[in-house]
């Protein structure tokens, strides 16, 4: 099983191939809002790597939000086009459930409240713990919430960064998920054949109106 990851649901930008539990190739471009300049750049790099190319792939997982507007866009649009193209099966991973699991795999925590600023003093938040199988699931829905309603809907420990804004000198607000992360959730179902065809490659941003919003959202 030939699997491509993509993330760009924060301010980075990452790409991961994976063939069943092997990772063949992962690259991460921290430059901000540079997500339509790099990331098929990166797809192409990743693909000459392991000597593959598009057709070669069985499925494309993807980090569908909630996150930033723009980089949820930008993945789902890129998800699709690749999908329709080469007519292959989609996964899409909540950016929440990739955050939780970026804390596993880098700090090896197994409850976490994965938490990540929306701005307009909201964030959007869900619980996870790890299962049997090494993959962080959620224990209750992803939701957007004000600071004060998103403190009593904490659970665990937090990361991500919404965590400082929710409980002061948090150890984890450094967090964030990667392509990494979006191919180990979507192996596990991939495996399972648990995918959606490419006009379900569907971005998730839990604010309705976010058009309208963006031109309000400043720095907390």
């Amino acid at each position: 099983m030939k699997l491509l990851a993509l993330e760009t649901a924060n301010d980075q930008c990452s790409v991961c191939l994976m063939r069943d539990q092997d990772i063949l190739f992962k690259v991460l471009s921290d430059q901000a809002k540079m997500q339509t300049q790099t990331l098929l750049p990166m797809i192409e790099q990743g693909l000459q790597h392991c000597n593959l190319n598009t057709e070669a792939l069985d499925v494309i997982a993807f980090s569908r939000g909630p996150g930033s507007f723009s980089g949820v866009r930008i993945n789902a649009a890129v998800t699709q086009a690749l999908a329709w193209a080469n007519d292959l099966p989609v996964i899409g991973i909540s950016t929440l459930q990739a955050l939780a699991q970026a804390a596993y795999r880098e700090h090896g925590l197994m409850a976490v409240t994965a938490v990540i600023d929306a701005r307009m003093k909201e964030v959007y938040i869900a619980n996870f713990e790890l299962d049997d199988h090494g993959i962080m699931q959620a224990v209750d829905a992803e939701q957007l919430l004000s600071y004060v309603d998103a403190t009593q809907h904490t659970k665990f420990t937090l990361v991500g960064s919404g965590a400082n804004l929710l409980q002061e000198n948090t150890m984890f607000t450094h967090v964030k998920a990667t392509a990494e992360d979006i191919a180990t959730i979507a192996m596990s179902l991939a495996q399972e054949k648990k995918w959606v065809s490419a006009e379900y490659a569907l971005p998730v941003y839990l604010r309705d109106n976010a058009w309208k919003k963006i031109s309000e959202q400043g720095k907390s």
